[in-house]
């Protein structure tokens, strides 16, 4: 059975153009076009819905700070093409395309030692390797040193790719990788108390 994608974020409780940003930043299998319609197949969608939620309270510090990312786009911008995820950008692009420059706490970020990186409420990415920063003119914090822990190129099954060396950084992404994390703010990063693990994708 298809759903079209006003049908399937319906079925996930989410705005459409929240669940349009999963489709266009290559996360779900299985699509098709009907017209100018994309068509989702219903177990992908029942496979959303059913993705755990992530479990902050295992992580060491009270606050994690949470990239919410957006499709990722053509940038301009020295040392780097993208800003944003998406599934088919090359491990090393991605890196570029998340580790800055946004308006933060960069202590707050770092006291974690972990960046969750969400799109549409979901876990797409993990960043580690947080405890240098840089700031703009502008006021904006960029972290230069941080590592791609993983990614996750399909989160219906969900694929997930733990990209990182250190023993550390591995089980932070597996931990988190295809969870759903939901957080509330006004810009690129929000700040979510880690003692209550039960969020839904917002």
């Amino acid at each position: 059975m298809l759903l079209t994608t006003g049908q399937a974020a319906e079925e996930l409780g989410c705005a459409i153009t929240t669940f349009r940003r999963l489709v266009h930043a290559g996360l779900l299998p299985g699509l098709s076009r009907r017209g100018v319609r994309v068509m989702v197949p219903l177990d992908v969608v029942q496979a959303l819905s059913a993705r755990r939620h992530a479990p902050l309270n295992q992580l060491q510090a009270p606050e994690v700070a949470v990239l919410r990312v957006d499709v990722a786009k053509h940038v301009q911008e020295p040392g780097r093409n993208w800003i944003g995820f998406a599934a088919s950008l090359l491990p090393e692009d991605l890196l570029k395309a998340l580790q800055g420059w946004w308006r933060c706490d960069a202590a707050s970020v770092a006291a974690a030692g972990v960046l969750p990186v969400t799109l549409s409420g979901f876990v797409v990415a993990v960043l580690t390797g947080l405890e240098r920063w840089e700031k703009n003119v502008q006021g904006r914090y960029a972290f230069p040193h941080a590592r791609l822990a993983g990614y996750v190129t399909d989160l219906a099954t969900p694929v997930t790719h733990v990209t990182a060396t250190a023993e550390p950084d591995r089980m932070i992404a597996d931990l988190l990788l295809g969870s759903t994390l939901a957080s509330h703010s006004g810009g690129a990063i929000a700040y979510v108390p880690t003692n209550t693990a039960d969020h839904h994708p917002g």
